[in-house]
């Protein structure tokens, strides 16, 4: 027989912290084990004490009786000293089984570490910080603008979950009442989020080796040929390879993509930009000034273009590199 676990996080307004942690749990719980549950949203120390499983409030960490606040003296921190809160904490505990729930089945134990550290380091981190009022701050160099995105994209479900909470004039009946329902909406907006990234990040993964596969068979090893649209300058770039365009059917199977390699994974840059006669052209005057019959866009800034045939994006391609005076030269998006 499955046990009811007694969940319990604090009442009243929320943060994404505690929201998250919920999200975690959830997933990281057996379905019957998540079915036979109860959440109460109270600071009754009774109930607290009687809870299977406590976070963000109690004022005691203790995994292994599945106390997970963060507001005591004496709480705990990540090995580089920086804070951690409810959903850090859970995340440790619970995390590596949510990313295997999510993944069901389509990752090893390894995929699983890569997913766990990533979520980790770019967003569990970050709403840590958050919550404790702490805030990375880039120094907006080259790398300093790509780990300022980075860290956009982590803290913004912060900021959206803040939104959730309810103005402190709301005209409710029940305020308490109105409070939980607006904390079980939150949580799955960061449920989802969370569905969203690990997916992103898997899919990430996978498409590694089929990157370093077809780069392996492409005729030209600057020209990346895939049958199927992915990510695939992250794997190129760290795999060190060669690769100046990428040629891959575009999502609608309507059009073939030549895309621009960055000298770097987010960079705006390219490490060859497309032809400056072709910019911002289109269709037929396209296909007149780049010889290629088929082709139907080029980009105004030049990282992308498209054909309607692999052949013509191919020849695109390859025109590009013909083109081209400095193969180091760089264009901006």
């Amino acid at each position: 027989m499955t046990k009811c676990l007694r969940l319990v996080t604090h009442g009243g307004s929320f943060h994404c912290d505690e929201v998250l942690a919920y999200a975690i749990l959830c997933r990281a719980l057996l379905p019957e084990a998540l079915a036979a549950s109860t959440l109460m949203r109270t600071r009754d120390q009774g109930v607290i004490e009687a809870a299977d499983i406590v976070w963000d409030v109690g004022g005691v960490f203790d995994p292994t009786r599945g106390r997970f606040d963060h507001h005591q003296r004496g709480a705990p921190v990540r090995p580089d000293g920086s804070p951690y809160s409810s959903a850090g904490l859970l995340w440790a505990a619970f995390g590596h089984d949510a990313v295997r729930a999510i993944l069901a089945g389509r990752g090893d134990e390894n995929v699983v570490g890569k997913i766990w550290t990533e979520m980790d380091e770019q967003v569990i981190r970050l709403v840590d910080l958050a919550d404790n009022g702490k805030r990375p701050v880039p120094d907006f160099g080259d790398e300093g603008l790509d780990r300022a995105a980075r860290i956009a994209d982590g803290m913004a479900l912060s900021s959206l979950v803040e939104v959730l909470n309810l103005p402190w004039d709301a005209d409710v009946i029940d305020r308490a009442l109105a409070e939980d329902e607006r904390f079980a909406r939150a949580a799955e907006i960061a449920g989802a989020f969370l569905d969203g990234r690990v997916e992103q990040i898997r899919a990430r993964i996978a498409a590694r080796d089929i990157v370093l596969e077809a780069h392996a068979r492409s005729a030209d090893p600057r020209v990346l040929e895939l049958d199927r649209g992915m990510p695939w300058q992250g794997p190129a770039h760290d795999a060190d390879l060669p690769v100046l365009f990428a040629v891959y059917p575009d999502k609608g199977g309507d059009a073939w993509m030549v895309g621009c390699m960055p000298p770097e994974p987010g960079s705006f840059a390219q490490k060859l930009p497309l032809p400056a006669a072709w910019a911002g052209l289109r269709d037929a005057e396209l296909a007149r000034v780049s010889k290629v019959s088929d082709a139907v866009f080029c980009h105004l800034n030049r990282f992308i273009a498209a054909a309607r045939s692999r052949e013509g994006a191919l020849a695109m391609a390859r025109i590009a590199l013909g083109l081209a005076r400095e193969p180091a030269g760089l264009g901006a998006k």
